[in-house]
């Protein structure tokens, strides 16, 4: 038999959001759980990265360095921290910025530059790991 009896619960969401079954600004949860999966990817991503690091400080010649960045489990090792690094910091900052940055104009401005730094810093970085990891190849 049917319950034909009207919901007595009281909710402030509006008819939509409780049919969408979305938060407040509609992407909270999804943005908290990148940037915690960011961060426990970034724990094995940096510990690799230190490891690395130490053994190209420990290579007597330039040429070593660049044949221990050639090799191409420590390319992808070293892109994938850049991409999992800068996107942690991206989020993290933008947490920041919308929770101390009041003024709605700064805060816009703020968060596109926040994006754009990101995405420069990982260029960057991205273009320097693929011209000496395939610098062999390109030659």
């Amino acid at each position: 038999m049917a319950d034909n009896r009207a919901d007595t619960r009281v909710s402030m969401r509006t008819p939509l959001a409780r049919v969408k079954g979305l938060g407040a600004s509609g992407h909270g949860v999804e943005h908290w759980w990148i940037h915690r999966m960011t961060a426990v990817s970034n724990v094995p991503l940096i510990i690799a990265f230190v490891i690395i690091v130490a053994a190209l400080a420990a290579s007597p010649s330039y040429q070593e360095a660049i044949s221990v960045i050639s090799h191409p489990l420590v390319a992808i090792i070293l892109i994938l921290a850049v991409v999992s690094v800068t996107n942690h910091m991206r989020l993290g900052m933008q947490i920041v910025i919308e929770d101390y940055v009041h003024d709605k104009g700064l805060k816009i401005a703020a968060v596109i530059a926040n994006n754009f730094y990101a995405v420069i810093i990982g260029v960057a970085c991205l273009y320097a790991i693929l011209k000496v990891s395939l610098g062999r190849i390109l030659v």
